[in-house]
């Protein structure tokens, strides 16, 4: 059995103590992808924050330990191989039993479904179920995900 230790990988300075804000990345249930995790982490610690990388295939259960040991500036969730839209919403559903409706930003990005143009109810359906925001695999996408980032940043200095 694995347990969260084994699944979290604590990436930055140890020797900060919190000084940085800490964002969760995380793969999705069915995703073994690490490329756009490791991606997302190089990202997100460009933008100044601590990240915590929980790596592919992350199970709900070990998503919300994780969450609740170190109490996350924002979770975000990526998915490579188009299966974004349902393991998210099983995702979300989770993590929002456990840390109410809308208490703690989650997004998800990457690619959410294999029906090409059709996918584009997936992002409303995917928010209205309780994610913060919903990145797709676009340029336009990743210009969006770093304009969160920089906002949050703004908030946390």
């Amino acid at each position: 059995m694995t347990t969260v230790d084994d699944r979290i990988r604590h990436v930055g300075d140890s020797d900060s103590a919190n000084s940085r804000e800490t964002i969760v990345v995380s793969g999705v249930t069915s995703d073994s992808h690490t490329w756009n995790l490791v991606f997302l982490q190089l990202l997100v610690e460009e933008e100044g924050f601590d990240v915590i990388n929980l790596g592919p295939c992350t199970p709900e259960d070990v998503l919300v330990s994780a969450c609740a040991e170190h109490a996350p500036s924002m979770v975000v969730m990526s998915s490579v191989n188009g299966h974004g839209y349902h393991d998210g919403m099983r995702m979300i559903k989770t993590v929002r039993e456990n840390f109410g409706a809308r208490e703690l930003p989650v997004v998800i990005g990457g690619k959410l479904g294999i029906t090409g143009a059709s996918n584009s109810t997936l992002s409303s359906e995917l928010t209205s179920a309780g994610f913060t925001a919903v990145f797709d695999d676009s340029a336009d996408g990743l210009a969006e995900f770093r304009g969160l980032l920089g906002s949050l940043a703004s908030i946390a200095a």
